[in-house]
């Protein structure tokens, strides 16, 4: 097997016909390189595709950043501190200082083209799985200020393709919370994920109409990601727009983008409820959740808990035989090899 892996050690032809170079005693012979020649065109043709991916890339988006900047200056007093590059593919714009919005994320997903192999990854497992379409996010994460967040109610709510529905709900742990369904006000390529339909009816009302589809809207009370019961009792309020990076900028989606805006302020006055019978039951959900929660993590504290236990008490057993003589020492691991063999017999017969 090793004589497989080593390659046997290369013999220098006698006789070269081929073009060469020599100085003093110094020859380079290019025809016995080829191997080495190819590995090198390779890596080069790497290195350039990855410099030109990352340049589009860049391109992209600074393309959008100058298309949208006219909009966050209308709108916050701080639109951006400039375009935020998080590596070859991700780039961000952090707005602030609107009432009734925190803080607005703008973030920019694009494809990996600075990297070949990831490219050619997902051009492979969009031909197996069909559902997978590899696209340039753009996101909109609009974070109520603690105002805007009290006067709005807690809810769950999604509009959603339905060709992105496994791969989001899979990914967001509130949606966990909600029945997926139709609605014939919406497009029929869309689905709703809502906890209740009295929630339903009330949003699509006042949802902003336009002619560019979002691939996902959400408006939650919840995290994202399974939070600790602390984390869920402060319920901060988001609404996330997601959509296909436009070719021409953000003209399009300007108009859904102004009545994403209007729609946070109408949240942010109250004037958004439901059915007595629809708070009762999304409080009793929450409620739920966070019970269960707190005791799946006292649960984990009692285990944590008693495995320091053990593992001093096993600590402390190995200390005292330590200090024994070498006969004593072979009593008691004999001792202790008999008390585990004991228990996992009576595990054994309680099995059985």
């Amino acid at each position: 097997m090793a004589s497989l892996l080593v390659p046997a050690p290369y013999s220098l032809p006698e006789h070269y016909d081929g073009w060469q170079l020599s100085w003093k005693f110094l020859v380079f012979r290019p025809a016995i390189l080829r191997v080495q020649a190819c590995l090198l065109l390779a890596l080069l043709v790497y290195v350039v595709l990855s410099l030109y991916g990352k340049a589009i890339n860049i391109r992209k988006a600074d393309k959008f950043y100058s298309s949208v900047l006219p909009l966050l200056s209308r709108q916050f007093s701080k639109p951006a501190s400039g375009l935020i590059s998080d590596g070859p593919s991700d780039f961000f714009v952090f707005s602030t200082g609107r009432r009734a919005i925190s803080s607005l994320h703008t973030v920019l997903a694009l494809r990996p083209r600075h990297d070949l192999l990831q490219i050619i990854w997902q051009y492979l497992w969009s031909a197996y799985d069909l559902r997978y379409e590899p696209f340039d996010a753009l996101t909109f994460d609009f974070t109520l200020d603690n105002d805007a967040a009290a006067a709005t109610p807690d809810f769950i709510w999604a509009v959603v393709r339905k060709s992105e529905l496994a791969i989001i709900r899979d990914q967001r742990w509130d949606l966990t919370f909600t029945r997926t369904a139709d609605h014939p006000g919406l497009d029929s390529a869309l689905s709703v994920m809502s906890e209740f339909a009295d929630v339903t009816e009330t949003l699509v009302k006042l949802s902003p109409s336009s002619t560019s589809t979002p691939l996902f809207t959400l408006i939650s009370s919840a995290p994202e990601k399974c939070p600790s019961a602390s984390a869920l009792a402060t319920r901060s309020k988001r609404v996330i727009l997601t959509f296909n990076l436009p070719e021409g900028g953000v003209s399009h989606i300007s108009p859904l983008l102004e009545g994403t805006f209007a729609l946070v302020d109408l949240l942010a006055t109250g004037k958004v409820t439901f059915r007595p019978e629809t708070r009762a039951k999304i409080k009793k959900v929450r409620d739920g959740v966070e019970k269960a929660v707190k005791e799946e993590e006292e649960k984990e504290k009692r285990e944590e808990v008693l495995e320091d236990r053990r593992s001093a008490k096993r600590k402390a057993e190995e200390a005292r035989i330590a200090k024994l003589s070498a006969a004593e020492q072979k009593k008691a691991l004999e001792r202790e090899r008999k008390r585990a063999l004991k228990k996992s017999q009576g595990k054994l017969v309680r099995k059985v």
